[in-house]
């Protein structure tokens, strides 16, 4: 990390609205559009990005998440290092944007790329799931089918009962893939209880966050076959060491722990805990997913698949060739 940054900096600010290529449902929401953050940092003729949707199921919208920034804008533009940014914000999609736009400018001023700075090894391609959104089964499997190249595909379910036949379908569609669901705090634990033999048929690798927030301690006692993964239930490093017990495995999204600072330190704390760790994402483009990208050289599961449901994406995009997302070196992070 970038130790100091002194003198002045430049902030600007812009929300963006993404049109999303078709509607994406999951259980409780829709979109058809995403609206996102970007912040560009400049500093003796560099600039450095970084962008966030913030996190939707907390109000954590572009529009209050600019108002942030701009009420601390002239703390900002004195200078700031990583560890005062974690101190002017809690952990949200503002404080994402911010870390992420620093740590690319650190890097084309200093010239040495922001993987090299996180002692990371060399980026390399990475396994990602593809998502099929809540639908009709054979909306479904048309989906996965159409994902000729996917190797593990990730199922959103809502709790319902059409969720057996959802399930089936997208697994006799792709009987080859990595197969896990998601429920977005969708389930009962009878719900759960019934549809767990189709899962387990079905070869299903993982179930993410069940049951509501709050509502965690139905996961006691509750012996599953299969892992279990929290997203909803888990924020930001502070959450990781009360999962356990319930959870097998962290999702860490940078909007929701607040930029990939503290996602670093959250790899390392859940490792230490014993937990698996997956890298997620909010519907965005792929300068959002290009810092995820770098966390997920450090994961277990990486599901970084949001700009395919986009209309369009950034000029220097995320490529997805045969199941793997490859991320280009001059997207972000890079040395100038």
């Amino acid at each position: 990390m970038i130790k100091s940054l002194t003198g002045r900096l430049a902030m600007r600010m812009v929300i963006e609205q993404l049109p999303l290529a078709a509607p994406f449902r999951i259980a409780g929401y829709t979109w058809e559009s995403v609206d996102v953050l970007v912040i560009h940092l400049e500093k003796d003729g560099c600039v450095g990005s970084g962008e966030a949707a913030g996190v939707y199921y907390k109000g954590d919208r572009p529009q209050s998440m600019m108002s942030q920034l701009e009420v601390l804008r002239a703390k900002i533009e004195e200078g700031i290092t990583h560890e005062s940014i974690r101190a002017l914000l809690p952990p949200c999609g503002a404080r994402n944007a911010l870390d992420c736009a620093l740590w690319d400018l650190a890097a084309k001023l200093t010239g040495c790329p922001a993987w090299r700075t996180a002692k990371l090894d060399t980026p390399r391609p990475l396994l990602t799931t593809f998502t099929c959104g809540v639908d009709q089964p054979k909306t479904m499997a048309a989906v996965a089918r159409s994902y000729e190249g996917a190797r593990a595909i990730k199922v959103k379910l809502d709790g319902e009962l059409v969720d057996v036949e959802r399930i089936l379908a997208v697994r006799e569609a792709r009987p080859d893939v990595w197969l896990g669901v998601d429920a977005n705090q969708g389930f009962s634990r009878s719900s759960l209880e019934t549809l767990m033999p189709i899962l387990v048929e079905c070869k299903v690798a993982l179930i993410e966050q069940p049951f509501p927030v709050g509502q965690e301690s139905l996961l006691d006692g509750f012996e599953s076959p299969i892992p279990i993964a929290a997203d909803e239930s888990m924020q930001s490093l502070a959450d990781i060491p009360g999962l356990s017990g319930r959870f097998d495995v962290i999702n860490i999204k940078l909007d929701k722990c607040g930029g990939f600072t503290e996602g670093l330190e959250m790899v390392h704390t859940a490792r230490r805990l014993g937990f698996g760790v997956m890298v997620g994402n909010m519907l965005s483009s792929s300068l959002a997913m290009a810092p995820a990208f770098l966390l997920g050289q450090l994961c277990d599961i990486v599901d970084l698949d949001g700009p395919l449901f986009l209309r369009s994406d950034r000029k220097n995009a995320i490529e997805y060739v045969e199941g793997l997302a490859r991320c280009p070196p001059d997207l972000w992070g890079y040395a100038l």
